[in-house]
């Protein structure tokens, strides 16, 4: 039995037609014939340890990922697929890779939210890299046409250029850095024509998450990294007390609570194990495992 790629070694769920690693297709026994997960561990989000493995390819263009603890994108363009990228992540570039920019949908409203309204991009043939320059993981999602993914804002390192990118803004979410607006902005890519490649660098590692039709998976506000568009995200507070009635009083006086971003399926979630929280003063509401003040 396997549970694997056979082309990528990338885990596979049951129903999977494609692999989302290398977008191998597979044949209905190759995700009909799928083993049994060890008992007691079948719900859990599972580890992204092999994605990607190996040479990753859209149209003309080539890729792979190199290093372990700040990983490297290395790129070959060739002369018809070009990739757009974020500016500050450039790594190294042959000279015959041309770098021009590319506006982005929606220019007016990125540019009254403040984000930005111009991405960088690239033009082969010629190799280049890339680079977020933190500790962490990167993995490669395979998006064909009208398939769509949500990222988590400044995480995603670069796709192909049949890869449609937008963003929306997301009201009432617990999130570390946006939450004093009231929500933040989400990136949306979405797979066209041929469909296409799309990289995220998550912090740590990176687990991911099948969510059935209907199930629940709480997550902390900062650990999320990306899900498929069909996952609906909220939020929700857990107030709880094992310290009797002294404890419930701590708990209302002292503005002491959980907030957590809930996930219901259908589809993937991936979760990053390393999140950033900035210090905060003493007595601040707690925001999964960060404090926060209060009247964040």
């Amino acid at each position: 039995m396997t549970n694997q790629c056979p082309q990528c070694q990338n885990r596979l769920h049951p129903g999977d037609k494609f692999c989302n690693a290398c977008g191998n297709s597979l044949s209905t026994s190759a995700y009909q014939q799928m083993g049994t997960p060890m008992a007691g561990f079948a719900d859990e989000p599972i580890p992204e340890l092999h994605n990607p493995r190996g040479i990753l390819r859209s149209g003309d263009l080539s890729l792979r990922i190199e290093g372990e603890v700040v990983p490297v994108v290395d790129v070959e363009l060739g002369q018809q697929q070009s990739i757009y990228f974020e500016h500050h992540i450039l790594l190294w570039k042959h000279p015959s890779v041309r770098l021009g920019v590319k506006g982005l949908k929606g220019a007016a409203r990125r540019y009254f939210a403040g984000l930005q309204i111009f991405i960088s991009e690239a033009h082969g043939p010629g190799n280049i890299a890339f680079s977020r320059e933190a500790p962490g993981q990167i993995v490669a999602l395979q998006l064909e046409n009208g398939q769509t993914v949500d990222v988590r804002e400044h995480q995603f390192l670069l796709a192909t250029s049949n890869v449609e990118y937008n963003f929306f803004f997301q009201r009432g979410l617990a999130n570390l850095f946006f939450s004093r607006s009231g929500g933040f902005f989400i990136d949306r890519f979405v797979g066209k024509r041929e469909g296409g490649l799309l990289l995220i660098h998550g912090y740590g590692n990176v687990f991911e998450k099948h969510l059935a039709p209907g199930e629940v998976l709480d997550v902390e506000p900062g650990a999320w990294l990306w899900k498929d568009a069909s996952v609906r995200m909220e939020t929700v507070t857990a107030l709880q007390s094992s310290g009797g009635i002294l404890g419930a009083i701590g708990v209302m006086l002292g503005g002491i609570s959980f907030t957590l971003n809930r996930f219901t399926g259908p589809g993937r979630l991936g979760l990053q194990s390393m999140t950033y929280h900035p210090p905060t003063a003493e007595g601040a509401t707690e925001v999964g495992g960060s404090s926060m003040p209060s009247g964040a």
